[in-house]
């Protein structure tokens, strides 16, 4: 997907989440979020979209902390991250593309880094919002989602800090059956590797629509949801030890 086209997501995913909250309520509790309630999922995601404008508008080089506290409430809080969400949009859609600041995925270039992480960022906790309404989330496009799939794989679960591990070497196959895409993911006593392929034999596959699987990776749908074939304490291992 192009950098416009992340912006353009992150905008969308970013107004339907407000409007999700807006319709449930700041009391309203999260289900895939234990101990959230709706006004939490609001003042994180609001400062994480204001923490982000801060490094496309200001080009910070190095990583600065996350502030966060107790804020707005009620319609006051629902202004506020719509204010946030808007400015971040704006200044993707402004900046250069040759922006420089501090980044922490592998990406073309921090502008890119910061569209796509944002755009998934937000799909993620639209997802929560839409939770709280005790609905299931509206469906992501295949591209969009799958996408979503390979920054967790290859990026997130790429760094040292992954929990995903195993003592003996294992093989994770995941599969979007809409989408077309597979991922290999070599499991050891290291950082999790994993490629963009199908090849060779695999412990578990985990299958399903790709916006299934990237809500289910990311611990917001129940693994039930994907079909799940071999040794199944691999998908067990995913859930437990798979937070970011």
């Amino acid at each position: 997907m192009e950098t416009a086209e992340f912006i353009k997501t992150l905008d969308q995913q970013g107004r339907l989440m407000a409007a999700a909250a807006e319709q449930a309520g700041p009391d309203a509790l999260v289900p895939t979020c234990p101990d959230w309630q709706v006004r939490d999922l609001l003042r994180h995601t609001g400062a994480v979209h204001r923490w982000a404008t801060s490094y496309v508008v200001a080009g910070h080089a190095e990583r600065r902390p996350l502030e966060s506290g107790p804020g707005p409430d009620g319609e006051a809080l629902l202004h506020w991250f719509r204010e946030g969400h808007g400015l971040l949009v704006a200044a993707l859609n402004t900046a250069p593309k040759d922006l420089e600041c501090w980044t922490f995925l592998p990406a073309p270039s921090p502008l890119a880094f910061w569209a796509r992480r944002q755009a998934h960022e937000t799909a993620v906790h639209r997802a929560d919002a839409e939770s709280a309404l005790g609905t299931g989330p509206s469906p992501s496009r295949p591209e969009f989602a799958a996408d979503g799939v390979d920054e967790l794989l290859r990026g997130f679960h790429a760094r040292d800090r992954s929990q995903v591990r195993t003592d003996e070497p294992r093989v994770l196959r995941i599969r979007a059956t809409d989408s077309g895409d597979v991922w290999t993911v070599r499991l050891s006593d290291g950082p999790p590797r994993t490629e963009r392929d199908g090849e060779g034999p695999a412990d578990c596959e985990l299958s399903g629509p790709a916006g299934q699987l990237c809500l289910a990776l990311w611990n917001r749908l129940p693994l039930s949801v994907l079909t799940v074939s071999g040794d199944d304490a691999l998908a067990r291992l995913w859930q437990e030890k798979s937070a970011v």
